[in-house]
């Protein structure tokens, strides 16, 4: 095929009517790139869970767990970059006087990627002018194991990949007077942000407890999708 034709089966595959199409671009390379319309996130269930499965019920230890807490998760994380925040004791809601005898370890697990649009296949002027929807998506796995379980912020960013053109975050409240274990949705579009976005820095947190046993909050699903909608005025 020719690079016109390449271009035109860009065009047409991707209902790209009316976006800047220069035919200085390699229309071979963006088509196979596939830019639109996929998750641009690696490995974006660590776990190996899907959505459409219950999450996994956690298993009480049997006997007491000896040594040291355990702070990370089982998973295969490539492609993901981690830390740990150990947060201190909370003995807020214990009685003066009570004792205890032990109480939970928790601790935020954190995953974060930096998505480099112009390197997965989009092009400038595509990016600054048609402005095409940003969708991005998350699954996290309710339960009772504290009231803020998870957090979500997303930043757009400019070449440098310091300047935030746009950002959304999101700390949901847990019910936790009502057990319901199940995969819960998070989800943001951007639209319409305005030219100069080359890279999506996706972090999510996900809690842990560490109590005669390691607790996790489990998370699959995590998109960054660019869909071949125009949202700019």
């Amino acid at each position: 095929m020719s690079a016109a034709e390449w271009k035109q089966r860009c065009e047409a595959e991707w209902s790209l009517q009316g976006a800047p199409m220069p035919d200085s671009l390699d229309w071979k390379a963006v088509y196979e790139a596939r830019p639109l319309g996929r998750n641009l996130l690696k490995n974006p269930a660590p776990h190996g869970l899907s959505k459409d499965v219950p999450p996994p019920e956690p298993e009480l230890a049997q006997v007491l767990t000896r040594g040291p807490p355990r702070f990370q998760p089982d998973g295969d994380f490539t492609g993901w970059t981690t830390s740990i925040e150990v947060l201190p004791y909370d003995d807020s809601g214990i009685p003066e006087g009570a004792v205890v005898c032990a109480l939970p370890t928790y601790s935020w697990f954190t995953m974060e990627q930096v998505v480099d649009l112009r390197a997965e296949g989009l092009w400038d002027e595509l990016l600054d002018a048609f402005q095409p929807e940003i969708v991005i998506q998350d699954w996290y796995e309710e339960s009772q194991l504290h009231k803020s379980i998870y957090q979500l912020h997303v930043k757009l960013l400019g070449a440098d990949k310091s300047t935030v053109i746009s950002e959304h975050s999101v700390s949901p409240t847990e019910e936790l007077s009502v057990y319901s274990h199940n995969w819960k949705e998070v989800s943001h579009v951007f639209s319409g942000y305005g030219p100069g976005v080359r890279y999506v820095h996706f972090v999510h947190r996900l809690k842990n407890s560490f109590l005669n046993g390691f607790f996790p909050t489990l998370f699959t699903g995590s998109s960054v999708i660019v869909k071949p909608i125009k949202t700019s005025p």
